[in-house]
């Protein structure tokens, strides 16, 4: 991992391979691990730049004054001016999406493609928004993410037949975090994500290459919503079979098979 300090807190990032660069956003509650599988395939042809975000994995808190997503995706602007890359493409999941279609369309000369997977830039739906509130407050208030909350997140991530060892490293990385780190960073960082503003008019104001992947039993981000998406950017829309919302982990042969041909296609 190489870091840089941006609002006087350490970004940890990742930086691997040659080539055109590719910026990688990952989901909520992961980390740059989620894209090992691609980290290792995509570098042989791209440099790959990987930051955690803040709060997960390697890098240090929220900053205080981050109230939206299109904060994060002036960090990750900074990122690229303080590794002097002046055009890259964004592949960004969940999350990683969302603040990658904001920064998209804050850079517009600079971003040269998207890809958008298991995610969605409209508004949280109501009751997917109240459901992720109350748990929020619940994690708040306990100082901890308990057992019964626990057993309701990790399942969300995965398909229906999720391989164990997904399951256990993710309940055991959440059960692990402090509360200090839940009080300073997942917990605003969640009410920034369920809470964002509808931001679908970005994508029609986007004029570059772009792709949506959309794991088959994804349930945060059910496929609909990636069929809206590549609606509006009259873009490919892809369905990765047998995946839920951590596609690029469960279904990682088929998400490289993806992302390497329309990389090869367009830049």
């Amino acid at each position: 991992m190489k870091t840089i300090q941006l609002h006087n807190k350490t970004m940890a990032y990742r930086d691997e391979g040659e080539g055109f660069p590719l910026l990688l956003g990952h989901s909520y509650l992961f980390n740059s691990d989620m894209w090992a599988p691609q980290i290792e395939v995509l570098s042989k042809e791209y440099r790959v730049i990987v930051p955690d975000l803040w709060g997960h994995g390697n890098s240090a808190e929220l900053p205080e004054q981050h109230k939206t997503l299109v904060d994060l995706a002036q960090d990750y602007l900074a990122l690229m001016d303080q590794l002097r890359i002046k055009e890259f493409a964004i592949i960004g999941l969940s999350a990683g999406g969302m603040w990658g279609t904001e920064l998209a369309a804050m850079a517009p000369d600079r971003v040269k493609a998207l890809v958008l997977m298991d995610t969605f830039v409209g508004l949280e739906p109501e009751v997917t928004h109240e459901k992720y509130f109350a748990m929020l407050d619940a994690i708040e208030q306990v100082g901890a993410i308990p057992q019964p909350i626990l057993q309701q997140i990790v399942p969300i991530f995965f398909s229906q037949q999720p391989a164990q060892n997904l399951v256990d490293e993710l309940t055991q990385r959440l059960a692990k975090i402090s509360a200090e780190t839940l009080r300073n960073s997942i917990i605003p960082l969640g009410r920034i994500i369920f809470g964002r503003e509808d931001r679908i008019h970005l994508l029609e104001k986007l004029d570059i290459p772009a792709l949506v992947i959309t794991g088959e039993q994804d349930i945060p981000r059910p496929p609909l919503e990636g069929y809206l998406m590549a609606e509006i950017l009259r873009c490919d829309y892809v369905v990765i079979q047998g995946a839920g919302h951590i596609s690029t982990l469960e279904q990682p042969h088929k998400v490289n098979q993806e992302l390497v041909a329309f990389l090869q296609q367009v830049l």
